[in-house]
């Protein structure tokens, strides 16, 4: 009873790859989609600056 089934920590460490897998890209998919919302709105602020600069003269 004391000897180590390599199968079932292969298994163990295969499922635990996948979760961290799944857990990083989750990270990334988050991280992406904040950064494109912030660098949407600072093209949209200056194309409001310019906008406002047009209108002036």
């Amino acid at each position: 009873m004391n000897d180590i089934v390599w199968g079932d920590v292969l298994i163990q460490l295969g499922f635990l790859v996948i979760l961290l897998v799944i857990t990083a890209f989750i990270i990334y998919a988050i991280r992406t989609w904040v950064k494109r919302s912030n660098q949407m709105n600072r093209i949209e602020k200056k194309l409001e600056d310019l906008n406002e600069r047009k209108k002036d003269y």
